[in-house]
């Protein structure tokens, strides 16, 4: 319950979404409707999902040769998100959607990825449909991603190689036009693919009648060869069972096999997998060996579409971070609530024959417990916020909604990278509020923090999240994402001001938050002043911790001001911003010490000196 009403909180208190409903798009909802879906997925990530969190993790998949074996409880779990109707919750009617507001949406999925977050949702089905709405063709949109949305089919996204990981212009995977009428396929432009495809989550399972994969590829030159960097890459949907015209499965197997099964850390119950694609282990009928797979979009834009996804992804990446690092809170505090320990000191020292009070009433507890809850809730606050800029780009006038593209373009790195990075925190500290406790299996700490150890890595690292963001966002149509933000930043700052009389911890994070700003800016201009994008970018992954806390620390302030009304609840935000302020915002300092003055320490340590 604590998760539901904190979520009621901020869309309700803050984000004000019911006044979403005065849009033609959103005309037949209501709060009754926003909250009839909260309800409905409380309730199927408690029945169908939190109590096998430990069975998923303990049951690894199995691949017999042929095929992926799942516990039954994940099939459970599918078939009752499916069939709730999530996967095409923001979709239009008639694509068999209910018009959601993204930002409902994200609320609502947040109950799953708190309760089993390697079961998991729908995100990367969901993800594929929607760039297949974004770039596909008609008949791709209602073969493939209705299907999707349905819970017919789930999807995939195939970027990285075994060779080519992060480093796309890379890849090697090629797709060569099938025959001379290959452009005359009702489902687009038809290809043989063979390549392999390497860290592919949900690659290969039973829980669907089909997969459908997007898969980047890249056409040959007329001389044979791949044109060298992201400049030829293209996209495909390349189904794992091929299909006729109507959506229909023809029985024939596309020639898309299972190479192997990744063992990982965490997130053990998603399958993870490598591919190979037209390797001939499933030939056509005719014997020809390749993945048939049909062209998304223009030739040579494949990175481009994918990037509709990716950057989806990014934002689903975050919230599970996020809600892994919610979920330890909530676990920890509950321990600390009910664990005796020690005795508080008083007057001169220790009275060893008084009782022993809770762990809870020691000061460096409740350190530790308000520093998840600044993290986590402070990343959940962002996350639908980020939510809402979706949905501001997708229904608000013109103006509003270009603004929203800007901000949202700027906030992505953040969304995905701080919540991945501070919520492990969170989790660290959580299995030290159990100490020994924490690390040991009688208890969910570790498998939160194995679980959350992996956001900081897929869909991008830390590194590229980095880079994007001083190397692209900042910058972009001449710093007018950068400049949005900021004008976010002052009108916060200054309705706190106007409202320091209702609490005077108002006027003193306005103040550290327009300095915070200030520094940021300062950085930012003097990264790039009279110094190459080399030097420039030395320092990104600070820069980023650095923007990141400073977008926090704005977060914060926002929530602050939604929470002036008397309750336990509200004081409990309020103090957690004000440790927020205290606690982390000052660390930016050191971090952007070292981008403003481009320092080279680490770029210039030579590799025999490791």
């Amino acid at each position: 319950m604590a998760l539901r009403h904190t979520l009621d909180f901020l869309l309700y208190d803050w984000l004000k979404v019911e006044a979403l409903n005065q849009r033609q798009r959103f005309a037949d909802h209501s709060r009754e409707t926003f909250d009839a879906v909260l309800d409905t997925c409380e309730r199927i990530a408690r029945e169908k999902f939190a109590p096998f969190n430990r069975t998923i993790d303990d049951q690894e998949p199995q691949f017999d040769g042929e095929r992926v074996i799942l516990p039954q409880a994940t099939h459970n779990a599918h078939a009752a998100y499916a069939a709730s109707g999530m996967l095409g919750a923001a979709q239009d009617y008639d694509m068999g959607g209910m018009q959601l507001p993204y930002v409902v949406e994200s609320a609502a999925n947040a109950f799953f990825a708190c309760a089993s977050v390697s079961i998991g949702g729908g995100m990367l089905t969901v993800g594929n449909a929607n760039l297949l709405m974004a770039y596909g063709s008609e008949r791709q949109k209602q073969v493939f991603a209705r299907n999707e949305f349905s819970g017919r089919w789930t999807g995939t996204m195939c970027l990285s190689e075994p060779q080519a990981g992060s480093s796309l212009g890379d890849i090697s995977t090629r797709a060569t036009a099938d025959g001379e009428d290959f452009a005359s396929d009702p489902l687009g432009p038809r290809y043989r693919l063979k390549g392999h495809k390497m860290w592919i989550s949900s690659g290969d399972h039973e829980l669907s009648e089909n997969i459908v994969h997007l898969v980047l590829a890249k056409i040959p030159c007329p001389d044979g060869n791949l044109l060298a960097g992201v400049k030829g890459i293209s996209l495909f949907v390349v189904p794992k069972h091929r299909v006729d015209a109507q959506g229909q499965l023809t029985g024939q197997r596309n020639d898309v096999a299972l190479a192997g099964l990744n063992h990982k850390c965490g997130w053990r119950g998603t399958v993870n997998t490598l591919l190979n694609f037209g390797e001939g282990k499933y030939p056509d009928a005719s014997g020809q060996a390749g993945a048939i797979g049909y062209l998304v979009g223009q030739a040579g834009e494949g990175l481009r579409c994918m990037f509709h996804m990716m950057n989806e992804a990014r934002i689903g990446v975050g919230m599970a971070a996020t809600m892994l690092g919610l979920a330890g809170y909530h676990a920890s505090l509950e321990y600390a609530k009910t664990r005796p320990q020690g005795r508080l000191i008083a007057g001169q020292g220790k009275d060893a024959g008084a009782p022993q009070v809770r762990i809870i009433e020691h000061a460096d507890v409740k350190r530790m417990l308000l520093a998840q809850k600044a993290y986590g809730e402070g990343a959940l606050a962002l996350a639908l916020y980020c939510a809402r800029l979706v949905d501001e780009q997708r229904t608000a006038d013109a103006t509003t909604a270009d603004e929203a593209r800007l901000l949202l373009e700027v906030l992505t790195p953040i969304a995905k990278s701080w919540p991945s990075e501070w919520c492990l925190e969170a989790n660290s500290l959580a299995i030290q509020v159990l100490g020994g406790y924490g690390y040991t299996r009688d208890y969910p700490l570790e498998q939160y923090w194995r679980d959350n150890r992996l956001n900081m890595i897929h869909e991008g690292t830390h590194g590229i999240q980095a880079q994007d963001l001083l190397g692209r966002k900042v910058r972009m149509q001449d710093g007018q994402g950068m400049r949005l933000l900021g004008q976010r930043v002052h009108a916060s700052v200054t309705r706190a001001l106007q409202l320091a009389h209702q609490d005077h911890h108002l006027g003193e994070h306005a103040q550290d938050l327009r300095d915070a700003f200030e520094q940021v800016a300062r950085a930012t201009h003097l990264a790039w002043t009279n110094h190459e994008p080399a030097q420039a970018l030395a320092n990104a992954v600070p820069y980023l911790q650095a923007f990141g806390h400073m977008v926090l620390a704005w977060t914060w302030l926002e929530v602050e001001l939604a929470s002036l009304k008397d309750g336990s609840a509200n004081l409990g935000r309020r103090t957690a911003a004000a440790f927020f302020y205290r606690y982390e915002l000052p660390k930016i300092g050191a971090w952007l010490k070292v981008v403003a003055q481009c320092d080279m320490t680490c770029a210039d340590m030579p590799e025999e000196a490791f």
